[in-house]
């Protein structure tokens, strides 16, 4: 019999709760560099549209909570929008004021008040990693092939037991599961696979196989497989510094792999029918809220270092966007005119607006079959 999944009001409150969660450590990455550069803040919004509840701290700033509980935004003294897209400044403005307006602080300030947000998100996921090898320890094995499934990708190419992989597809490899990070990006494709045996160094190329991860709508994705065994694992347990290396290393191979996934769908490799929106995106957190709250920590780890790279992307309206405006601020030498950042963020908001119609449209397809 299958165990009963969580329920429409469990997930639309543990969905929301934990995104709000998700938008705050984001835009108090953007409020605190803000605040340190001396900038001030006029409004700290979770949610969008119409404020609900807020208060006004002495600092002036506006604390709200916003009727559309997705996204939030912090806006500055200057801003024409919440997006942070500038307006003409008011004339006259005194000297007070002006070292106030962000508008009017040094490109490099105004570029990590932009990159902090992100970078905040980047950072709590991997403190989450972090926290939860502190605490399990973390299980390796050596990158050596210990055992081979008949008649798969590695035996077809004739990959024996005993040798140890250093790399795939020009990926190094540490240890044993770092094989399969590398892998399961490239389902039915040819890669390279350098290696050791007998002491003697090898370069095989391999065509991998190809395997279906399935979820409970009955949607199949495919990914990479070779067929081969891992030794043994040794579970080792790790100090705070060790911790905290291993969460960087796991965000950082996460980030890759990402970037990876979305260049394959740029260059349709991989189908943007992977792609998940907020409905999908809410019943993975709701599933995994139901399974345990490790389960559900760990999943909001991941959502936020998808916000923080999907920020990242060089779309106005996006953090990325503002950071080009300022790339090419750096290299003009004076700023972009107010015409041409506006013409930037109407052409950004109509891309998201698409591409939210787009994924949602995918997830409620994917829910009907």
């Amino acid at each position: 019999m299958e165990a009963a999944g969580p329920g429409l009001l469990f997930t639309l409150a543990a969905f929301i709760g934990g995104f709000s969660i998700l938008v705050f450590i984001h835009e108090l990455g953007h409020y605190s560099v803000a605040r340190f550069f001396k900038i001030r803040v006029d409004t700290f919004s979770i949610g969008m549209g119409k404020e609900i509840f807020g208060w006004t701290a002495k600092s002036g700033t506006r604390w709200r909570v916003s009727a559309i509980p997705l996204g939030g935004y912090v806006k500055f003294f200057g801003d024409a929008s919440a997006a942070s897209n500038p307006g003409e400044i008011p004339e006259g403005l005194s000297e007070q004021e002006k070292a106030e307006c962000f508008h009017f602080k040094p490109l490099w300030q105004r570029s990590l008040v932009v990159f902090a947000g992100p970078a905040v998100n980047l950072i709590a996921a991997s403190l989450v990693f972090a926290g939860f090898y502190f605490s399990y320890g973390l299980s390796v094995s050596e990158p050596i092939v210990e055992s081979i499934s008949e008649q798969s990708a590695a035996d077809m190419a004739g990959l024996n037991i005993g040798d140890r992989i250093i790399s795939v597809n020009g990926t190094s490899i540490d240890r044993f599961t770092d094989i399969g990070a590398v892998v399961r990006l490239y389902p039915g494709k040819e890669v390279d696979v350098e290696l050791v045996r007998a002491g003697e160094a090898l370069m095989i190329p391999v065509r991998l196989g190809t395997k279906y991860m399935e979820d409970r709508f009955g949607n199949q994705y495919p990914y990479g497989f070779l067929g081969i065994g891992s030794p043994p694992t040794k579970k080792e347990s790790l100090g705070v510094f060790g911790a905290l290396s291993e969460g960087t290393r796991q965000t950082v191979q996460m980030g890759k792999t990402m970037f990876t996934t979305l260049g394959q769908m740029i260059l349709g490799i991989r189908s943007v029918k992977e792609l998940g929106g907020p409905v999908r995106i809410a019943n993975m957190v709701g599933e995994a809220a139901h399974v345990s709250f490790q389960s559900f920590l760990w999943m909001l780890a991941l959502l936020s270092l998808n916000l923080g790279i999907v920020n990242l992307l060089p779309i106005p309206v996006l953090d990325g966007g503002h950071l080009v405006f300022y790339a090419l601020e750096g290299i003009k030498g004076s700023p972009l005119s107010v015409k041409a950042k506006e013409a930037g963020f109407v052409a950004g908001a109509a891309l998201m607006i698409i591409f939210m119609v787009f994924v949602t449209l995918n997830d409620l397809q994917s829910m009907a079959l």
